[in-house]
């Protein structure tokens, strides 16, 4: 597909020629608030009454530190309900519940000991596991560690109330690697004690089942709420040697303090057991997808994560125009994982081995202050906070071989221990300055501070301790005009800022031992122009921009488990973001969404060391792992009570697998189709419900590994699948 056009007047085109009409659709005078919002998608799993609908409810949207709704924020946002999240779902990942918003991949590797590949505007497609670039909130607490990497693990989706996108210059404001932020919050328990079991299966062995009760008792001062949620859910996978087994505990009581004050106490377990099958080359993909790579079993690849962490909340008005909110946590998490390195290239003195333990011990705390002012007359409010973030890492390394025996803990080759940390304030600004015009500003100065201390020395290894601290000032500034209470448009600009993650540090592309502190953090400077529009019972977004970027971090190529990186000079992003959802008829509603974007690189430069056999990647090639056009479309009817039924489709667009852009894994069009009962009697409530995925069966990459050095690339999407299940709530 040829690549649209991207100048002033494009964007001029798509922005008047999307919105000209919600001009004339409402001839009232602008409001200063309680406008409709910009909702999530309405996907075919939503529900809705049957009666007609004559008013949207505001989205408030909370990503911005601003609570307002989400049409009068001049940034790319979406709130996307969780009973909307889980409606129809195994409820197993994230993956499968936030499709369609733009700007947003969510890449489900069907490989449980990697973790979910989460992609903002390109931002965290290098990531060869776990998610890197973007920043991960639960409750408010960072599932992002300060060196900027992060995992959607620990999210609860049983008990998720709502998960929030942004996207664009605003994310900045979170400090390291937020080309993107994903905030998700837990339910607050309302009212008598509520119990829901719940139960789903489906192909390739899925299981699921949990419990969640929930409720609240009293009221002003010393009230409480609650929440606990347990699940277990396991998988024989749709590939070869791709089992899992994963238990969950999510925990939430709030408290009443005083008048006003309230106390929010949190806690999450996660434990996680996953074979790993990796990757397949471009012909086991075509031969056999269900197949794993010949040293998955040889090796017996595999991972296993334990991770418990607690945290507090609490939120304080000091007075009638200023509050108070101060965040807390802790937690550890340790982590054991099996690769396939062969024996011999272990047999080297400066060797890691084939087996990673890390134990990291994390924690840190948020203090905000929040004050609604005036300036000339004019409704001002200013945010001042300054978040602190730590980890201790204990690094360590094994031979993965005794003997002749594969795939067990051999001997010690790495002994180390790493600390990051960060102090960041930062100040944000918002001020009406006339009936219809808004300013933001905001400025964070983040810096982030690297130390590794070697504590393997033994047998003439060099000392590879070393440090890296890593700063930068990182502005954002806003202009919103509502033109109508149902039609807004902004402009919005801001600079970030992705330091290396310690796993990005852990191996240099030389293949000399140590840490790779020769890479240096990336900085990107976004502009941003957008609309959103509520014509009738329908909502328009529209969102153009550019992102130019300096030493972007790149795979240096990977094996066995092991990836290096490297900078490779300036980059450039160009991208379009649409969406529209409507209800069309009663209990009938659609959704439709487009995303184009183009990242590519700017310099040439070569992946790892040059010579005749590795020549330059030359300016111009795309990045890898990320698609040009994605693009979803859904259609349901999905009233409050009895059958409801829908169809999802979704095109993914090509996606290059390395930097020559010499491979890529294929586009597709994806269907998927369900059906589900919803009964409600007296304090009874039943939701059951059967849902067929790739109903065309549809051969495609769900992820990809980019640059793999044995070109196993490719991480195939099951084939057509089932899930079936059930959920009942009784409120006593």
């Amino acid at each position: 597909m040829s690549s649209p056009p991207f100048t002033p007047a494009a964007l001029a085109s798509c922005l008047v020629s999307l919105f000209a009409c919600a001009g004339s659709a409402s001839g009232q005078p602008a409001a200063s608030g309680g406008t409709e919002a910009t909702a999530a998608p309405i996907s075919a799993t939503a529900t809705a009454s049957d009666a007609p609908v004559t008013e949207l409810a505001p989205i408030v949207a909370t990503s911005t530190r601003m609570d307002r709704p989400a049409n009068e924020i001049p940034a790319s946002v979406t709130v996307i309900d969780g009973a909307q999240i889980r409606a129809n779902e195994m409820q197993a990942n994230l993956s499968e519940g936030l499709r369609g918003i733009p700007g947003l991949t969510v890449r489900n590797r069907e490989n449980y000991a990697q973790d979910l590949q989460v992609g903002i505007r390109g931002f965290g497609a290098r990531s060869a596991f776990g998610v890197r670039g973007i920043r991960l909130y639960v409750d408010g607490i960072p599932a992002t560690m300060p060196d900027g990497q992060g995992q959607t693990s620990n999210i609860d989706l049983s008990s998720i109330a709502s998960a929030e996108v942004l996207r664009g210059p605003f994310s900045t404001l979170y400090g390291n690697s937020s080309g993107g932020v994903l905030l998700t919050e837990t339910e607050t328990g309302e009212g008598p004690l509520k119990l829901t079991p719940s139960f789903a299966t489906g192909s390739n062995g899925q299981l699921r089942y949990g419990m969640k009760a929930s409720g609240s008792r009293g009221d002003g001062p010393g009230a409480i709420d609650y929440l606990l949620s347990a699940n277990h859910f396991r998988t024989d996978g749709y590939r070869d040697h791709s089992e899992a087994e994963k238990n969950q505990v999510n925990a939430k009581l709030g408290m009443q303090m005083g008048d006003s004050g309230h106390l929010s106490l949190l806690f999450n377990h996660v434990d996680v057991s996953a074979q790993d099958p990796q990757g397949l080359t471009r012909e086991e993909f075509e031969n056999d997808p269900r197949a794993s790579s010949p040293n998955a079993k040889t090796y017996n690849v595999r991972k296993t994560t334990k991770q418990t962490q607690g945290g507090l909340v609490y939120e304080q008005p000091l007075s009638g125009n200023t509050d108070l909110r101060v965040m807390g946590y802790y937690g550890e998490r340790e982590t054991k994982q099996f690769l396939s390195i062969p024996i011999a290239p272990q047999r080297a003195p400066s060797h890691a081995g084939g087996v990673i333990w890390l134990k990291r011990q994390y924690g840190g705390t948020d203090i905000r202050l929040t004050s609604r002012l005036s300036l000339a007359d004019r409704p001002l409010t200013l945010v001042a906070g300054v978040a602190w973030d730590t980890m201790r890492e204990a690094r360590k390394g094994y031979e993965n071989f005794i003997g002749d025996q594969l795939g067990v803990q051999g001997n010690l080759r790495r002994d180390e221990i790493n600390t990051v940390w960060n102090l960041d304030p930062y100040v944000q600004a918002s001020w009406q300055f006339a009936d219809r015009w808004t300013l933001d500003a905001g400025l964070r100065y983040s810096n982030v501070h690297f130390k590794s201390s070697d504590r393997y020395i033994t047998n003439g290894n060099a000392d590879d301790s070393g440090t890296a601290n890593y700063s930068k000032l990182l502005p954002v500034i806003a202009l919103n005009f509502q033109a109508t209470p149902d039609l807004s448009f902004y402009v919005t600009a801001g600079r970030g800022f992705e330091t290396p993650t310690f796993n990005e540090l852990s191996y240099r592309n030389d293949n000399e031992p140590g840490l790779n502190f020769g890479l240096k953090p990336s900085i990107n400077t976004t502009l941003e122009a957008g609309a959103k529009a509520t014509i009738g019972n329908s909502q328009l977004t529209a969102a153009v921009f550019r992102t130019y970027t300096k030493d972007e971090i790149v795979s240096a190529g990977g094996s066995g488990g092991r990836t290096s990186y490297q900078n490779a000079g300036r980059t450039l992003r160009d991208g379009v973001e649409l969406s529209w959802d409507a209800q069309l008829y009663r209990s009938l509603q659609a959704h439709l969404s487009y995303t184009y974007l183009h990242a590519r690189y700017r310099d040439s430069f070569c992946s790892g060391p040059c010579s005749d056999s590795n020549p330059e990647i030359p300016a111009g090639n795309d990045i890898p792992g990320i698609a040009r056009n994605t693009a979803t479309a859904s259609l349901a009817w999905a009233p409050e009570q009895g059958w409801n039924a829908g169809v999802d489709v979704d095109y993914l667009g090509k996606v290059y697998v390395n930097d020559r852009n010499s491979e890529s894994a294929p586009s597709a069009i994806v269907t998927s189709v369900h059906t589900g009962y919803t009964w409600k009697q007296d304090q009874w409530t039943l939701n059951a419900f059967a849902r067929v995925d790739n109903v065309f069966n549809k051969r495609y990459a769900g992820s990809v590994i980019i640059n793999d050095a044995n070109n196993r690339y490719y991480e195939p999407a099951p084939g057509r699948n089932w899930t079936a299940g059930m959920t009942v709530s009784y409120r006593f």
